[in-house]
């Protein structure tokens, strides 16, 4: 069995990237009390794995948000990575390629073209990772959370041609976490700043619906995990209820949990002890689910 560093990172494409045009924009890393990445080039997963020992056999993959323009990708990255390996879950950040990129064809489908393959891929290392590939979920934040959203509904979707082997895995999730995301495309609810990154100035009626993804829902969306705060005035709360709503409306299974303050983009929720009670919530609930 391969041994891992703790945090290996790997290439999520094996040569060339679907949709890429080359050129001389440079990804661009700025730490300050955020580590922010953008004008990403070449995506990648990033990989915590928990000692064997208390390995669970369940992994999630972390989709950072950053309105589909950064990604913030320690505050709900690699710092959610750690927690989920001391729960004996492997954490898996994926530095997805964002649709703002002016190196990029079809810019709306390359997050989703990266979310799938991400999952393919760990799917694919499931054996060397000591990883159940059938206990394999998501979790996304804000725009991140959109991606999740979409990924959790447009997984059979064909975005991309065929690679290699490891794309005939499945690149559905086994269970999908959302928090505070970007859910609806639609004027009323939606975050400006994602859909604009992510659709353009002036998107079709039938490109909205598309990735509007309460409208996306079936009876084999995965399994959901919703947390929100009421007074968050950049993604608004209807967002959750709109997916929780039709989660419902399908017999999904789903569990909600809505807080009255915390604004946007709260993350492990630290500065507020009843607000950081979510991730107790959300770890009780994965060790809940049944691969």
């Amino acid at each position: 069995m391969t041994t891992f560093a703790q945090n290996t990172i790997l290439p999520l494409w094996p040569n060339k990237i679907p949709n890429a045009i080359k050129g001389n924009d440079t990804e661009e890393i700025v730490s300050a009390d955020i580590v922010r990445i953008s004008k990403v080039q070449n995506p990648t997963i990033e990989v915590y794995l928990p000692a064997k020992k208390t390995a669970t056999g369940q992994a999630v993959l972390i989709f950072p948000g950053g309105g589909y323009g950064i990604l913030a990708y320690d505050w709900e990255g690699t710092d959610f990575a750690k927690l989920l390996n001391s729960k004996g879950i492997a954490g898996i950040v994926v530095k997805y390629r964002l649709p703002n990129s002016k190196w990029a064809t079809d810019k709306h489908n390359v997050p989703l073209q990266d979310a799938q393959r991400a999952m393919r891929l760990v799917r694919s290392k499931a054996v060397d990772w000591n990883i159940n590939p059938n206990h394999v979920g998501i979790i996304g934040f804000s725009a991140g959370g959109h991606l999740a959203s979409t990924l959790g509904t447009h997984y059979n979707e064909e975005v991309y041609s065929k690679r290699d082997a490891i794309d005939q895995q499945s690149a559905r999730p086994d269970f999908m976490t959302l928090a505070y995301p970007v859910i609806t495309m639609g004027e009323i609810n939606t975050h400006g700043g994602s859909r604009k990154n992510l659709l353009g100035e002036n998107p079709s009626q039938k490109m909205i619906n598309h990735f509007s993804n309460e409208l996306q829902v079936t009876t084999d969306t995965p399994p959901t995990f919703l947390v929100h705060a009421t007074d968050d005035t950049a993604v608004p709360v209807e967002n959750s209820l709109l997916f929780y709503s039709a989660l419902r409306k399908n017999k999904v299974a789903v569990e909600m949990h809505i807080y009255p303050t915390g604004g946007h983009g709260f993350a492990l929720g630290l500065d507020d002890p009843h607000l950081a009670s979510w991730t107790d919530q959300w770890i009780g609930w994965l060790s809940g689910l049944k691969p």
